[in-house]
């Protein structure tokens, strides 16, 4: 079920908690909301959704992954970008890296390792942010 965008900066601010398979339904429901804003975005967090934990869920070519307590293991090469966020109006400047190594669990909890550059390194950058309370 799609859910409704925060959009209230307050909310955004709080770091999140991390999860559990318990909070498995908050990310179908990032998944279902990421497909219904699939033109607007390519990645979510779950404060967009108005729940406070460390759950996203981003576009990565035909597929949409959800990643519970989502961790940047590993960075190269940084650059200058700006982006936008479907929470907030805008685009705010930012450094990203072209390459990361992104570590979490899956929907059975098994840990797994991900390597992404380009569009889908900076769309996992930008959600781990919004875990941290992170605006940009």
């Amino acid at each position: 079920m799609t859910q409704p965008i925060n959009r209230n900066p307050l909310s955004l601010q709080q770091p999140s908690v991390p999860a559990t398979l318990a909070d498995w339904p908050v990310a179908q429901e990032l998944l279902a909301t990421l497909a219904a804003h699939q033109a607007e975005c390519i990645g979510m967090a779950a404060n967009m959704i108005g729940v406070h934990k460390q759950i996203i869920a981003v576009c990565l070519g035909p597929v949409n992954v959800a990643m519970l307590n989502p961790v940047l293991e590993k960075k190269w090469h940084p650059y200058q970008t700006t982006e936008g966020c479907l929470s907030l109006n805008g685009q705010r400047p930012t450094t990203r890296y072209q390459e990361i190594t992104v570590r979490y669990l899956d929907q059975h909890g098994q840990l797994q390792r991900l390597s992404l550059s380009g569009i889908a390194a900076q769309a996992v950058q930008h959600e781990l942010d919004h875990c941290q309370g992170i605006l940009i």
